[in-house]
């Protein structure tokens, strides 16, 4: 865990609860946590997802790696301590979402176990439900869809450290959810993910 440098600093309580927003909005907050490799989905069926949990009347809120690297985490690179930083920066903030009622969907290559674990440890102290998906693509598969052109330039030696060709990709044990997006369309993923909220009960609390 990352050491707290800050002295005298105290967290401050304020009057309106986890459970008063959760009551407000008519839903339950989570992190629905994608991990997988570059081009094995995550984002699409995230930005799909966020889509169909809208049509419901449903607030969600995506995090998506690109994205993150543009703004908070514009100061990180690749290396190992850099992605490890990334990831639980991106903790921090998909709990501060959850606290707020929010569906979090998060969608990172996440490539450590150590990392995701330090995520979801973070979410457990705090009671906060946190769901790991594996979003599980063959690398030739991803790589043929290769959307960023990004798995030719590692082939060129124009990236280095890339994940699933010159740097490793550890997946999940006994993820929450396991797709499989060369076997599944993308409506198939999406009706998984919806019915799993459904039955997890974060789609119907309160209303």
């Amino acid at each position: 865990m990352v050491e707290q440098k800050a002295t005298n600093v105290h967290w401050h309580e304020g009057n309106v609860t986890h459970d008063h927003r959760q009551q407000l909005l008519g839903q339950k907050g989570v992190t629905l946590w994608f991990t997988g490799l570059s081009g094995s989905g995550k984002s699409t069926i995230a930005v799909a997802l966020e889509k169909a949990l809208m049509e419901r009347g449903k607030l969600a809120y995506r995090l998506d790696g690109d994205n993150i690297r543009m703004g908070i985490n514009k100061n990180l690179g690749f290396s190992a301590e850099d992605r490890t930083e990334n990831i639980r920066r991106i903790g921090e903030i998909s709990k501060l979402f959850v606290d707020a009622g929010l569906i979090v969907l998060s969608s990172f290559i996440s490539p450590y176990r150590s990392d995701r674990l330090q995520v979801r440890e973070l979410h457990e102290a705090s009671e906060f439900p946190f769901i790991e998906i594996f979003v599980d693509c063959p690398l030739a598969e991803a790589e043929s869809r290769d959307p960023k052109g990004l798995y030719k330039k590692a082939r060129a030696g124009e990236i280095k450290g890339f994940t699933g060709i010159d740097d490793p990709y550890e997946a999940p044990d006994k993820p929450d959810i396991h797709i499989n997006t060369a076997e599944m369309t993308l409506q198939e993923e999406v009706d998984l993910m919806i019915n799993e909220l459904i039955n997890r009960g974060f789609l119907l609390a309160y209303r």
